[in-house]
């Protein structure tokens, strides 16, 4: 069962709402491997052939790893928070948190970084769990600009900081290796809350340190 889509949605928080909420009505294993054989043969090959035999296997396994996040709470990550900061209130920012996720409309990857940072109000959480919350969204399909905004609300919802941000610069192989075939572009989001949306000298002090960072995004 998906854990996230069992927790009931809070008012003005994240809403965790799974396609398929129990295990009776996923497809078994054999169901997915026997999908991939169709689209094989789809694709004008022979999944009977040496080189094809085990690929339906492979990529059920690597399925269950790029779409892992379905199986993670986010909001459970961030529940454990840390309260002797000695009066740490200035920004904390993670930066360049490796994304790596799928596009909802063509399955294709998306890859990139992520900057993630609150402004403390009193507690702090793991700076792991601020990776692994990224984790959770993104190995799921996607696109980019829901991912972002589900970060930002979760983080903003579950720590109550003054103030959360959240870029995500990103290539995606929906546009670089089919359609408009575009390499080197990559689309920027962001998701600005509390003090980053609504002080300009905070937004700025973020953004300078975000851009000091490293923009690589193989």
């Amino acid at each position: 069962m998906n854990i996230a889509a069992s927790r009931p949605p809070q008012p003005g928080g994240p809403v965790e709402i799974s396609p398929i909420d129990t295990m009776a009505e996923r497809p078994s294993r054999e169901d997915a491997e026997a999908a991939v054989r169709t689209l094989l043969r789809w694709a004008c090959d022979d999944p009977t052939r040496e080189g094809l035999r085990d690929t339906p296997a492979r990529v059920v396994r690597s399925y269950q790893e790029y779409f892992a996040g379905y199986h993670v709470d986010p909001v459970a990550l961030l529940e454990r928070t840390f309260d002797e900061v000695e009066g740490y209130d200035e920004i904390v920012l993670l930066r360049d948190i490796r994304v790596e996720s799928c596009c909802e409309h063509h399955m294709a990857p998306i890859v990139g970084r992520a900057h993630v940072a609150y402004l403390p109000h009193r507690r702090v959480v793991g700076i792991s769990k601020l990776a692994r919350v990224v984790d959770a969204y993104s190995k799921r399909l996607q696109i980019q600009e829901k991912l972002t905004a589900q970060i930002a609300n979760t983080i903003n919802d579950v720590l109550q900081p003054r103030g959360t941000a959240v870029i995500i610069e990103a290539s995606h192989h929906c546009m670089v290796t089919r359609g408009v075939h575009k390499p080197g572009t990559s689309l920027v989001t962001s998701r600005m809350l509390g003090v980053f949306r609504h002080d300009p000298e905070t937004r700025r002090e973020l953004l300078a340190m975000v851009g000091r960072g490293s923009s690589n995004l193989d």
